[in-house]
């Protein structure tokens, strides 16, 4: 069976044709504008498209499993004036100091994380690399979106690309799970609601849940 970092590697590229531009914009421009300045982490970043709203005032960090992915980041910053630096790691083992940054991001990340142990690691180095103090926003898939209803939490999720099927992992998280593993770790949770741009009538059907949480002082 293809790991999820085969499969990142595998689709990095035909990713990248399709994402510049940063998936939940209006969020990340809003905790731009919160937080103003400071050392950010984009832990899961991809080829990087969602530091764009971070591009002025920050020094930025990415983080991600996939080589692949991380190659085509090198071409997207070049490309976008961005400055960065780029590391290869995993969520379950940061490679960052404790109290490294001023605040993080992980968009559509935490959600390939596999096993329960591992998410509850996951969520611990988060809070460990933060400051006292530090936020970080973040967005997973909810199991309650209706493209998910009656089936399993942990899913294989399909890319297609160059006539190849490639299955993704994704564990669907529910509201109280996700408040429950960051609050285990040590967060508050500041906001939690649906993407900004959901206009559904039952705001727990979003697509995301997305979260600011923060490390208490």
């Amino acid at each position: 069976m293809t790991t999820n970092r085969e499969a990142f590697d595998s689709i990095a590229a035909s990713w990248y044709r399709i994402r510049h531009w940063p998936l939940l914009r209006t969020e990340l421009e809003e905790v731009s504008r919160r937080w103003h300045s400071g050392r950010v982490a984009n832990l899961g970043c991809g080829h990087g498209s969602d530091f764009l709203p971070l591009k002025e005032g920050f020094d930025l960090y990415g983080l991600d499993f996939s080589r692949q992915m991380l190659l085509h980041g090198r071409k997207f910053a070049a490309r976008r004036g961005l400055r960065a630096s780029l590391i290869q790691g995993d969520l379950v083992a940061l490679p960052f100091g404790d109290g490294s940054f001023d605040y993080a991001i992980a968009v559509a990340s935490y959600h390939h994380v596999e096993g329960e142990d591992a998410r509850e690691q996951a969520f611990a180095e988060l809070h460990r690399i933060l400051r006292p103090g530090g936020e970080v926003f973040l967005s997973v898939w909810n199991h309650l979106q209706p493209r998910f209803w009656f089936t399993p939490r942990d899913q294989q999720v399909p890319w297609r690309t160059e006539g190849k099927v490639l299955n993704r992992y994704y564990h669907l998280y529910r509201h109280r799970e996700l408040r429950d593993l960051l609050r285990r770790a040590g967060f508050r949770i500041e906001w939690m609601g649906p993407e900004r741009r959901f206009r559904g009538p039952i705001r727990r059907l979003s697509r995301n849940i997305c979260v600011l949480a923060s490390r208490p002082p």
